[in-house]
């Protein structure tokens, strides 16, 4: 085999060689900042991406919590706007309550306490006799005691016998009116016998068919617009047994008892306006009861009934 020497000139060669390496290095140098702007782009990208997508979360959780902010306080502005309202009507309910309640506390109150005045007169009048013995007649007798006690002279000798004298007087005096008093009690029951032994029988009835008078009060009166007209029929409460009692109001009661009422003559007696006017002197009473009182007592008409049978 031959050999063949040539020289060969490398030096374009080589020299393009260094050309294609500056070129290459170049291009390595371009892709790796490419890369890295890739790199940075993509990242930049990504926080881009990730910020926004936490903007946008961050403002919609925001706007729904605002929104429900607006609409529980539009709720509870609303509510306490109802309860404000409640309240003054409430407040107002109370104030008008409470004037009304004084109002008719006040009226009854006044109402009440005229009612039992006017109760308290009226019992005290119903038993006069009995509160004037407690209130009085009590008082009386038990300072009797102190009013008639002797006392004790202390002066001198010379006015002592004048001393003595008026007490001997006084003491007469209070005898003398003792005196009085006793014999008026004992000619009044002397009088009470008299009369009762007139009117009542000494012997008992013996046989059934004897005649017996009785005295017997028979009276009318308007007890009220409702009630209207009531009769009363009073018999003795002794000498008569309880079955002709019953019979003698049973045939004055009756329909056909007969009874009839005619106009009196004349008024009432001069003996009954006074006892009327002294008791309502004493009455305790306001001026308009007693005005009302005597107007009604002036303006009462009487009727008297037939003598006679029923």
């Amino acid at each position: 085999m031959a050999v063949i020497d040539c020289l060969v000139d490398t030096a374009p060669m080589a020299q393009s060689i260094d050309r294609v390496k500056n070129h290459v290095d170049g291009t390595t140098t371009a892709v790796v900042a490419m890369q890295t702007a890739v790199v940075k782009a993509q990242d930049d990208a990504a926080n881009n991406v990730c910020s926004n997508v936490n903007r946008g979360f961050y403002s919609l959780i925001h706007s729904q919590i605002s929104q429900k902010i607006a609409k529980y306080k539009s709720d509870v502005d609303s509510l306490l706007l109802q309860l404000n309202q409640q309240r003054r009507q409430l407040n107002g309910i109370r104030s008008r309550m409470e004037r009304d309640y004084a109002m008719i506390a006040q009226r009854y109150s006044k109402l009440f306490g005229t009612l039992n005045r006017a109760l308290q007169r009226r019992v005290h009048e119903l038993d006069r006799a009995a509160f004037r013995f407690a209130v009085t007649e009590i008082d009386t007798i038990q300072n009797r005691g102190r009013q008639l006690t002797a006392t004790v002279p202390v002066s001198q000798a010379e006015s002592l016998t004048a001393s003595q004298k008026l007490m001997t007087s006084n003491i007469k005096y209070r005898g003398a009116r003792l005196i009085d008093i006793m014999k008026g009690f004992l000619a009044g029951l002397n009088e009470q016998k008299i009369l009762t032994s007139r009117v009542l029988l000494n012997r008992p009835l013996r046989s059934p068919e004897a005649m017996t008078y009785a005295p017997i009060a028979v009276w009318q009166g308007v007890a009220g617009r409702d009630e209207g007209s009531l009769q009363h029929v009073v018999t003795p409460s002794s000498q008569i047994s309880e079955s002709t009692r019953h019979r003698i109001v049973n045939s004055f009661s009756a329909a056909d008892a007969g009874l009839q009422w005619t106009a009196a003559p004349v008024q009432a007696d001069p003996r009954v306006k006074e006892s009327f006017n002294a008791m309502l002197a004493d009455f305790d009473a306001t001026p308009r009861i007693k005005q009302t009182m005597s107007r009604l007592f002036a303006d009462a008409s009487y009727q008297t009934l037939q003598s006679g049978r029923p």
